[in-house]
């Protein structure tokens, strides 16, 4: 039977009621274009209405008789003088034409004369860097006009710029990264060093945007995400470098927020995370917001070098498969990892030879959370252990086809203790905390667009997944629900994401039944080495 076609009311519907939308908004303008003058009467009739009736409140009670004899004797001699009710008529309406005008101030043109002395004096300041003495026609010169080279700017309530478009001339090497660094610094201690901005360089074009940003919202707490398998929240950005929102709840309100989200997974291109900061940056609360995320879908197994009890509220807990804090628990629970990372390649490669689905225990996701192995590194060393790193490369390089993620973190003192498998197998970036220009790039392979501020709120950073842009981060408030110094509503917020609890904290530390030889071994050939 063939297939009948859609009606064309169905088939381009949506087309007909947008242009029917618009002849609508068109009509409507042409309208009130030509029924203005009527507007404005109307307008002016019903004030001077209102200021009659204002007046005629005013009045004295015993003044109102006289009041009336005065309005009729002139009733009275407009109607017998000849053309009277016309010139009344016409009188009336240019009384009411006046009386409706639009009385809003019009808006200044132009800047004001602090505006127009900080502007002159940004220009002055751009001089040396936009001009050159073969140039016939400097855009930029000494004492030049300012208007030429800023084609459009906007200022905020405290006269500061907010926005501003600079023209440069085409020999400028805009090209170069150490001449737009230079640009940027600039611009920055001209317009104010306590805020961020973003610079957008038109190198076809030969303008320069300067926009300031927005502050991040720095109270969002830990709370369940609306989000698929293998999307995990890293923290908050800018409206204007995510196309997606989630809806979030503050307290008893609801809004919606752009995130930064990291999709893990067998089809992820990323699939394992490095996070590098200074001491007290909000790594670890970063690593926390992870964990209880991956909670919902997999398995956890967290190794922490600090050993400051970061994650105790995890240990017991379903689904954490140890929290580990020593160099024999570390050793052995990361040889596991690499252990069962083979296990599942191997049993979904027989699987898919011989036509099957993969089996389900190797399509279960299973997160490796390293929190500063940095501090590993140097006690092993000292012993003459192997570096718990060294266990990580079977699950950094081969861990996506296994479901297996890996995340490290670590401060920026620490960086050169970073195996070369962490540094070559972790695509998706972090940085949290204040650092330098150089220690950004080194980190997440390409300059932030934005310039960073003086006093940085813990959970504060960049972010870059694979070769994607760089976006500004706001972690959320994921801190240690057993810390006292913690605040209580986000206390309560972790506390309620935690799963059951289900195995004795005593009795946690010990991992499966296939790592426990492993930890055996080791602390065996501690003892043999005492």
């Amino acid at each position: 039977m063939a297939r009948r076609p859609l009606p064309r009311i169905l088939s381009n519907g949506t087309a007909q009621i947008a242009r029917s939308r618009e002849l609508a908004r068109t009509a409507a303008d042409s309208a009130t274009d030509v029924l203005h003058p009527l507007i404005t009467i109307t307008r002016g009739l019903r004030r001077l209405a209102s200021a009659g009736r204002r007046r005629w409140a005013d009045t004295p009670k015993d003044k109102r008789g006289p009041l009336l004899f005065l309005v009729a004797s002139v009733i009275l001699v407009v109607v017998l003088v000849p053309y009277g009710p016309l010139l009344a008529a016409i009188t009336l309406m240019a009384a009411a034409a006046w009386q409706g005008r639009d009385r809003t101030p019009p808006a200044p043109e132009g800047p004001d004369e602090s505006q127009t002395q900080r502007l002159q004096s940004l220009y002055e300041a751009l001089v040396p860097y936009f001009s050159a003495a073969e140039d016939p026609a400097p855009l930029f010169a000494h004492g030049g006009d300012w208007e030429k080279a800023f084609p459009a700017y906007e200022f905020d309530g405290g006269g500061r710029i907010s926005h501003l478009v600079v023209r440069y001339p085409a020999y400028f090497t805009d090209g170069e990264a150490d001449s737009r660094a230079r640009i940027e610094q600039l611009l920055t201690a001209k317009s104010g060093r306590s805020r961020e901005y973003h610079f957008t360089w038109d190198e076809e074009g030969n303008q320069l945007t300067i926009g300031v940003l927005a502050p991040l919202p720095t109270d969002i707490a830990a709370q369940r995400f609306v989000t698929a398998p293998g999307e995990t929240v890293l923290g908050f950005t800018d409206p204007t470098q995510v196309h997606r929102t989630l809806p979030l709840t503050h307290g008893e309100e609801q809004r919606d927020v752009p995130p930064v989200v990291w999709r893990t997974g067998v089809r992820s291109t990323e699939p394992n995370l490095l996070v590098m900061g200074q001491p007290g940056s909000g790594t670890s609360t970063l690593l926390r917001s992870i964990a209880l995320q991956a909670l919902q879908y997999g398995d956890v197994l967290i190794v922490e070098g600090g050993g400051t009890g970061e994650y105790a509220c995890l240990t017991g807990r379903d689904g954490v498969l140890a929290v580990e804090c020593g160099l024999a628990g570390a050793l052995a629970s990361l040889e596991w990892a690499a252990q069962e990372t083979e296990r599942r390649l191997i049993a979904a490669n027989r699987a898919r030879q011989s036509g099957h689905p993969a089996p389900d225990d190797t399509r279960h996701p299973l997160w490796i959370i390293l929190d500063r192995p940095s501090a590993f590194a140097h006690v092993a060393t000292a012993d003459g252990y192997q570096d718990p790193q060294s266990l990580l490369q079977v699950p950094l390089r081969h861990g996506r086809a296994a479901n297996v993620t890996v995340v490290v973190a670590d401060q920026f003192d620490c960086a050169d203790t970073l195996s070369d498998a962490v540094r070559q197998h972790t695509r998706a970036r972090v940085v949290l905390g204040p650092a330098t220009p150089t220690q950004l790039e080194a980190v997440l392979g390409a300059p932030p667009h934005t310039t960073p501020i003086a006093q940085i709120p813990p959970g504060r950073g960049y972010a870059r997944l694979g070769n994607g842009p760089v976006h500004r981060l706001q972690v959320p408030a994921t801190p240690d629900p057993y810390d006292d110094a913690t605040n209580d509503a986000h206390r309560q917020a972790v506390l309620a994401l935690l799963p059951p609890r289900t195995t004795p904290a005593d009795a946690a530390e010990t991992m499966p039944t296939e790592v426990v030889p492993a930890e055996a071994a080791v602390e065996a050939a501690v003892a043999e080495s005492s």
